[in-house]
């Protein structure tokens, strides 16, 4: 018997059942490349496809990450925002010229409970345990009480980046710069009246004149004495630096003395013998600033004398404020066009994702409905070949091929 016709039938079946397992497993799994061999190019771009989108995958994990940690630190500066608001509006009330001892007294322990919340806030943790204002420091609490009870910064100024996206990195700290490196008084100079004045003046900046004298005197050392000296047509001023005489005139309220750029206007009665000194402007603690405050609000006296002196130290005290104010809310934009760059970077990954996916599963998806068509003619072929396998055989005749 030629037993050609048994290793034809044979072969054939063996690639049916071959192309029958091939197709199911394509229809269970729905792709129609699942091996190099079977398709090299669609293959590649499937791999490379699944190493970007896990790439992209880890980029939005780590954007989770940062969005909680900045989501914390606006949070901080809100609270400190208003924090400094409030403490804006005792300083006002303060100097309205109507408050009274008991009541000064009282302001001084709000400003006090204000020091020691933004303390609290200064040293708050994220939802990881790290310190939000610590810098690089995350692990030890960046505001301290030194030796002396001044609140000092512990944590430091570094920067770390992270990917985001391809291509993009975003900040993933904060630090505590914001709360300390303030400028005492209007950010250019600060006035001190001398504690033996006998008058009611005080000495006001109204505003720069002069933004290069002004620059030129903050970043400088030596500091202007305003004096106050009798006359034969009344009390005048004398307004020395470093032994050189900038400006004199008559001290009448109202006036505008221009110094080192800036306007200060004289309010009250400046007394002979009374002086002021305008100091270049040095950073102050947010934390010094409030403890300065309290203990002034506390310890003000009621003489017309007394309370010109501390008026002046309030009102360089709103100016101070004012530099912090400034600070908080343009360290909360900035922190903010992060977490909007996070988010639109959030949007790009996950947007490429599904594009990769799409072009992963243009390029080794199977086609179900061509696929299943193919499984049930070859399943039919199949059914057919063998059905007239067995006819032929039993054929009496076949036994002599």
């Amino acid at each position: 018997m030629n037993l050609t016709f048994y290793s034809n039938f044979s072969n054939s079946l063996v690639q049916q059942e071959a192309q029958i397992n091939t197709l199911q497993q394509q229809i269970s799994t729905g792709l129609a490349v699942q091996s190099p061999d079977q398709n090299p190019a669609a293959y590649a771009t499937a791999a490379l496809g699944t190493d970007a989108v896990n790439a992209l995958t880890g980029d939005n994990t780590t954007q989770a990450a940062i969005q909680v940690q900045l989501g914390s630190v606006n949070n901080a500066y809100q609270s400190a925002t208003s924090l400094f608001n409030n403490v804006q509006a005792v300083l006002e009330q303060a100097l309205n010229g109507t408050t009274s001892a008991l009541n000064l007294n009282a302001l001084a322990a709000q400003v006090q409970s204000a020091s020691q919340q933004l303390l609290a806030l200064g040293n708050t943790t994220s939802p990881n345990g790290t310190y939000l204002f610590g810098g690089s420091r995350g692990g030890v609490a960046p505001f301290q009480q030194n030796t002396s009870g001044q609140i000092v910064y512990l944590g430091d100024g570094a920067q770390s980046q992270a990917a985001i996206s391809t291509d993009v990195t975003a900040s993933t700290l904060a630090n505590g710069e914001v709360f300390v490196s303030g400028l005492a008084g209007n950010g250019i100079g600060s006035v001190t009246a001398s504690s033996s004045n006998t008058g009611t003046g005080q000495l006001i900046p109204e505003g720069v004149v002069n933004a290069a004298a002004a620059a030129a005197f903050q970043s400088g050392g030596a500091a202007i004495t305003v004096s106050f000296a009798s006359s034969a047509s009344g009390v005048t001023y004398s307004a020395t630096q470093a032994g050189t005489t900038l400006a004199t005139g008559a001290a009448k309220a109202g006036a505008t003395l221009q110094l080192a750029g800036v306007n200060y206007q004289l309010t009250g009665s400046a007394a002979a013998g009374d002086s002021f000194t305008i100091s270049p402007s040095r950073p102050q603690s947010a934390f010094a600033l409030l403890q300065n405050l309290a203990a002034v609000l506390s310890a003000a006296g009621n003489t017309p004398a007394q309370v010109a002196q501390t008026n002046q130290i309030l009102d360089q005290g709103l100016a101070s404020l004012g530099q912090y104010q400034q600070a908080v809310v343009t360290a909360q934009a900035q922190n903010g066009v992060t977490l909007q760059a996070i988010a639109n970077a959030g949007t790009g990954n996950t947007n490429q994702s599904t594009q990769i996916q799409t072009n992963v599963q243009n390029a080794t998806a199977v086609n179900l409905p061509v696929a299943i068509a193919s499984l049930d003619q070859t399943l039919t072929a199949l059914q057919a070949a063998m059905k007239t396998f067995g006819t032929v055989q039993s054929l009496s005749l076949f036994q002599y091929v």
